[in-house]
């Protein structure tokens, strides 16, 4: 149906702006041996914070910059710091394990998050829903398998299980801060989410780079082809930020990971011809897997348990339909008539 066209559609353009950052990072590590994964990370936040925080703080109302920090500034340190540890010890983490450990572990992000999703937002998945994941994480192996075949996996790093116990905790932080984005941009506001997010995430990445990457900074032959691609990477981390909420508040923090999961899968297409990967077969049967479960996981509503009011009354269950948003778009209803609904 439609709406399942557009949250497939939506979920391909979140993979795209992820292929644009792995793509850009690629170049600045291979043709210029610049590896600065805590400075590409602070020029995203600086940027959320020049356009989210600067709306924020210009808002009026009882929701504005200062009455959120009064009230909720120790919640969104948090997660800030959840946030930019995750995309720090991600990166960090290819320079001790193997990239197989990496594609592999960093799913481990996804039952995390069904976890997380489940007790935080009250989440109830069908079986069908655990069918999709599987599918997908089949996908997964398969593009792993796919690289192993292509010779991709030539490194065998340097100290594996430090590199791997980075992975899972890296993907453990991402699940965390897609939990807390969904619940900010479906209970609050997505301004406020980014406009916080890029207040924080600028003052906690600023710091980690002063300690972590001051001599990489320095060592760093500057000229217009390494600031272009500096510029690149933070406009599609940038997108990416700002799109996903718009993503997450249609359908959920759930069934936007498992669309992701084809990033991975561009990067390589990508690479084919810009760093002359070996194609293989198994990539396309990767990527048809990993949408064939996307799909399924979208194709079935999931249910949300709503609390019991007393402890004398039982708790009832309300459907609730990842691709809400959308149908209500489709429909055509009025605004006060689907906020109602």
């Amino acid at each position: 149906s439609r709406h399942i066209l557009k949250t497939v559609a939506l979920g391909q353009m979140l993979s795209l702006c992820i292929c644009g950052t792995a793509i850009t990072s690629q170049y600045l590590t291979e043709k210029y041996n610049v590896n600065t994964p805590m400075f590409q990370s602070f020029l995203n936040y600086c940027a959320l914070f020049l356009i989210y925080t600067v709306m924020l703080a210009f808002r009026s109302g009882s929701d504005n910059l200062l009455d959120i920090l009064r009230r909720k500034w120790w919640k969104y340190i948090l997660l800030g710091l959840a946030d930019v540890e995750a995309n720090y010890l991600i990166v960090r983490a290819y320079q001790y394990t193997t990239l197989t450990s990496v594609q592999l572990l960093d799913c481990f992000g996804i039952p995390v998050l069904m976890a997380l999703s489940w007790f935080v937002l009250r989440a109830r998945y069908r079986v069908i829903h655990f069918i999709a994941v599987l599918v997908c994480l089949l996908g997964v192996g398969t593009m792993v398998g796919a690289d192993i075949l292509a010779g991709r996996e030539d490194n065998s790093g340097s100290d594996v299980l430090i590199g791997d116990i980075l992975v899972l905790l890296g993907a453990s932080l991402y699940a965390v801060s897609n939990v807390c984005e969904e619940y900010i941009v479906k209970k609050l506001s997505r301004l406020e989410f980014l406009g916080m997010l890029g207040l924080f995430g600028t003052i906690i990445s600023g710091i980690q780079l002063l300690i972590v990457e001051y001599k990489d900074m320095a060592s760093i032959h500057w000229n217009w082809k390494i600031a272009l691609l500096f510029v690149a990477f933070a406009l599609c981390m940038f997108c990416l930020y700002s799109f996903m909420p718009l993503v997450i508040k249609v359908t959920s923090a759930t069934s936007v990971n498992l669309g992701i999961l084809t990033a991975d899968l561009y990067s390589l297409f990508f690479g084919l011809f810009l760093f002359g990967y070996k194609f293989s077969v198994l990539y396309i049967v990767a990527f048809t897997v990993i949408m064939l479960g996307f799909v399924l996981y979208c194709s079935t509503p999931t249910r949300t348990a709503e609390p019991a009011e007393s402890s004398g009354v039982p708790q009832v269950t309300s459907i609730g339909i990842d691709n809400l948003g959308l149908k209500l778009e489709e429909s055509g209803l009025p605004e006060t008539q689907s906020a109602a609904l």
